[in-house]
């Protein structure tokens, strides 16, 4: 399937399924199961996958335009395909033929939902440095201990892709490892359904793994691959299929403002909005900074997918540009809208609260720029 297939399947399911689904699972924060079925139904679950196994083959351009049409109808939408994609590019990194059997070719079937399960409270931002326990159980089986957190598709997914690292005081980061547990495992435990000030509708639970038994088949790659798997894999995919989703707020929230001008007429003279010279320079520079930050996000996709070497610094600065582009628009939209756009639940602040997440959302804004003005320096990304 052609990429322009694949965009033209994706925004007849944020229009007439997402943006339908939005304020409700906003409201309730309900996974957003409607979608995430829809896009089963188009079979555009594979995106990232290899065509030999079915899937289409996308990098990350794909990723990023996708995420950006799911999240201008809803950004938790963007955020629950794109968790998936990212969590299906790990899959696929070093998949033996057993691992094939059993997720990609469900994933690219449109049957099988995946995602990451990275993230602890102990490590902050450093999710990169994981502290849940792989321990050797004899027989070919292994023992996982440890609590993640913020995990995207929570309880929905049927798969996780887990960090973890040996558990002996030796341990260094030579000796991480990626696994993937199946949904429903014994001693996987679930917490409190998600209730954020923003993304409501992700399901981010957190996963108690309390001495969870499993197969050595279901360690990804080789040992100490972990941290190749964070900065080659995870981390692109993630910095992209985010950048793509609060692209696709500031959309969301450019359209807004537009709509909210040009159908808005003073009472008192006539004058429509739209022809206010002081409301046009304002649309005009909330366009420009959009629309740079698109060029930079879909240049340093293309970059990367070329393997590119000096796509790096574009492809960090990706979620750090972003981030701010979506809260100044957003910002911005609810100013011009005026008093409604501050009225209980509006579209606006349900966008603002959206937005928002993306400064604290791993690697943070401070660290991406931290890793910036390391790689431009030709010092060591983990250099703390």
């Amino acid at each position: 399937m052609s990429l322009s297939s694949i965009l033209l399947k994706a925004k007849e399911i944020a229009v007439n399924v997402t943006a339908a689904e939005a304020m409700q699972a906003d409201r309730d924060a309900v996974w957003v199961h409607q979608t995430m079925d829809a896009l089963k139904h188009a079979n555009l679950m594979g995106l990232v996958l290899p065509t030999e196994i079915g899937g289409m083959g996308q990098g990350l351009y794909g990723i990023v335009r996708v995420c950006e049409i799911l999240g201008s109808s809803y950004s938790s939408a963007g955020l629950c395909y794109g968790m998936h994609c990212v969590g299906s590019a790990v899959l696929a990194a070093k998949a033996t033929d057993w691992q094939k059997q059993q997720y990609l070719v469900p994933i690219a079937e449109g049957k099988h939902i995946t995602t990451l399960a990275l993230s602890e409270a102990s490590t902050g931002a450093h999710f990169y440095f994981p502290q849940t326990t792989l321990t050797p159980a004899g027989e070919g089986e292994l023992i996982v201990k440890g609590i993640k957190t913020f995990v995207t598709n929570g309880s929905h997914a049927n798969s996780y892709v887990v960090s973890t690292m040996a558990a002996t005081s030796e341990a260094d980061a030579s000796q991480f490892s990626c696994i993937v547990l199946d949904n429903g495992t014994k001693g996987m435990e679930w917490g409190k359904p998600w209730d954020g000030l923003g993304m409501r509708g992700n399901s981010s639970c957190s996963l108690d793994l309390d001495y969870v038994r499993i197969k050595e088949r279901q360690v990804l790659g080789e040992k100490g691959d972990q941290l190749w798997y964070i900065f080659n894999i995870v981390a692109p995919y993630f910095l992209m299929a985010m950048a793509g989703t609060y692209l696709g707020i500031a959309a969301a929230a450019m359209r807004e403002a537009e709509n909210t001008i040009k159908k808005r007429t003073y009472s008192h003279n006539g004058v429509r909005l739209s022809s206010v010279p002081l409301l046009q320079h304002r649309i005009g520079t909330m366009w420009g900074r959009l629309e740079a930050t698109r060029q930079l996000i879909y240049a340093a996709a293309l970059s990367a997918d070329r393997g590119e070497p000096e796509s790096l610094p574009s492809v960090l600065a990706a979620k750090a540009m972003v981030a701010d582009c979506a809260v100044d628009t957003v910002n911005e939209a609810m100013t011009l809208a005026g008093g409604i756009g501050y009225a209980s639940n509006s579209y606006l602040g349900m966008l603002l609260r959206d937005a928002r997440a993306s400064h604290v959302m791993s690697p943070t804004t401070d660290l991406l720029f931290t890793w910036i003005g390391r790689t431009l320096m030709e010092q060591p990304l983990l250099s703390d």
